[in-house]
């Protein structure tokens, strides 16, 4: 196997460091990241800068170890069926990073339907718990293929809340709002401005601004200069490369 240091970071890797600052300074939360990368990303989280994080077997079970995604856990430390889940993302003791089948500039998303309510073109997931992940937790997104069809001036039906639709709501939607950031194959984006619109934070190496403005149907906040997102370490790399990822799942999603 090559090593670490000296095979070049992937476009993959890069989005798994992305996703798992996402739980730095979390602290003792559940982590429930939606999609391989951010499952990857939040196990590479507990391995290194935050190991107060709580995971999950994507099932029923609170786990002791970090195994390789797709491995069965060896330590189990509690059970959590699915009515146990939701009375934990009521408190606010869960970050979840959802996948988004549309996503607009104030942090709206939508995985239930394309097209209209009433006759959709397109049937999806549901809205399932988005609403009261985003009411209650910290929320993130990860979108494994930017583009136009993803990130849309209006989403065709809210699931996830975004920041206006938040406020219109009143105090009792915006207490415990916070939709953090947006991950996806181009760069690193959230919604540090006075509006709560959607920013770019940084780039992945090797992805252009002009690449990103392209590939997004809104007009989206671009600082005068735009940092890249960063290097994983050595070690880092090690721990995706030969602990939680040997079989490469991070490349089948976002291909190199």
């Amino acid at each position: 196997m090559s090593s670490p240091t000296t095979t070049k970071t992937t476009r993959a890797e890069y989005c798994v460091v992305a996703c798992a600052e996402a739980w730095r300074h979390a602290g003792e939360v559940l982590a429930s990241p939606m999609g391989t990368v951010p499952a990857i990303g939040a196990r590479l989280a507990k391995l290194t800068f935050a190991p107060d994080l709580l995971l999950t077997d994507g099932e029923a079970l609170l786990i002791g170890d970090v195994t390789a995604v797709g491995a069965r856990a060896r330590v189990v430390e509690g059970w959590l069926p699915y009515r146990q889940h939701l009375a934990l993302a009521a408190t606010g003791r869960r970050h979840v990073m959802m996948g988004a089948s549309q996503i607009d500039r104030h942090g709206n998303q939508n995985i239930s339907c394309i097209g209209d309510w009433a006759r959709p073109t397109r049937q999806l997931l549901g809205v399932r718990g988005a609403p009261l992940n985003t009411l209650n937790n910290p929320t993130s997104y990860w979108v494994p293929r930017h583009s136009r069809r993803v990130f849309v001036e209006r989403v065709d039906l809210v699931c996830g809340v975004g920041y206006d639709r938040a406020a219109e709501a009143g105090p009792s939607a915006t207490r415990f709002h916070h939709v953090t950031e947006v991950v996806s194959d181009l760069g690193v984006f959230d919604f540090a401005t006075p509006d709560h619109t959607m920013r770019l934070r940084s780039l992945h190496p090797g992805v252009t601004v002009e690449q990103v403005v392209e590939a997004t149907g809104f007009t989206l906040t671009v600082p005068d200069e735009v940092p890249h997102t960063r290097e994983p370490t050595a070690e880092e790399l090690r721990i995706v490369r030969e602990v939680v990822d040997p079989t490469g799942a991070r490349d089948r999603e976002v291909p190199a």
